[in-house]
């Protein structure tokens, strides 16, 4: 697998990403946010977490519209894989790959701390090797992680099982004390229409090693270089 990893001003966790990524058996670059285009044979665009331009306007925003997002738009239109992991969570929704937005957690303060995460599908590129209701350990680090869409969007995210994470405690039980930045239906991660694009709060890159603690997160990034050598 062929990983690019988009680095924009602010960004913090790409080489968290990266590593990741080569412990899963992939290869990784970056590219800038001012480039038109990706490099040649990339299968997977990962938009990293940290504070991209400073998170002004809104979390996102800017990025969204920087020149390598016409790129990354592209490939996704053409089923290329794209993982937005928090921040790059935010860009995705700003450039119009997900839908809705991620506004300021609900008791309007930065929350960082251990997350357990329910799985709620693995029938795709980023959780097959995970089991269906398994609830996974990563971690959550954000001020503005609070999943929102109108009503109508919500109802076609359920009814098309496009929900790839939710918050959960220990036991998989969907709890309010385990949603603690307020998202609906406790929301943690979306898939796009074709399940080719995901974008999630939590860091699963931050728990790949047992040196830190766990390797909950790991499966992610074996699900996608495994997909792709399966698809070979």
């Amino acid at each position: 697998m062929k990983a690019a990893i988009v680095v924009f001003p602010g960004s913090n966790r790409d080489r968290d990403a990266a590593r990741a990524l080569r412990l899963a058996g992939a290869s990784v670059s970056s590219v800038w946010h001012s480039e038109h285009e990706l490099p040649h044979g990339t299968d997977l665009v990962v938009l990293p977490g940290g504070f991209s331009y400073g998170d002004y306007l809104r979390c996102g925003a800017i990025a969204g519209r920087a020149a390598v997002m016409d790129a990354v738009r592209a490939h996704a239109a053409g089923g290329g894989l794209v993982l937005g992991i928090c921040n790059g969570f935010q860009i995705l929704c700003e450039s119009g790959l997900l839908p809705g937005v991620l506004m300021r957690n609900a008791n309007l303060r930065f929350i960082c701390h251990w997350q357990h995460l329910l799985v709620e599908r693995t029938d795709t590129a980023f959780t097959n090797r995970y089991q269906s209701g398994q609830a996974i350990q990563v971690c959550v680090a954000h001020g503005e992680g609070n999943y929102f869409a109108d009503a109508d969007t919500v109802r076609r995210l359920e009814a098309e099982n496009r929900v790839a994470f939710r918050y959960c405690d220990p036991d998989g039980n969907i709890t309010a004390d385990a949603n603690r930045n307020g998202s609906l239906n406790s929301i943690a991660g979306i898939y796009s229409e074709k399940l080719n694009v995901l974008g999630l709060m939590p860091h699963p890159e931050n728990l790949v090693d047992p040196l830190v603690g766990g390797i909950d997160g790991r499966g992610m990034f074996e699900s996608l270089t495994g997909s792709l050598a399966k698809a070979a």
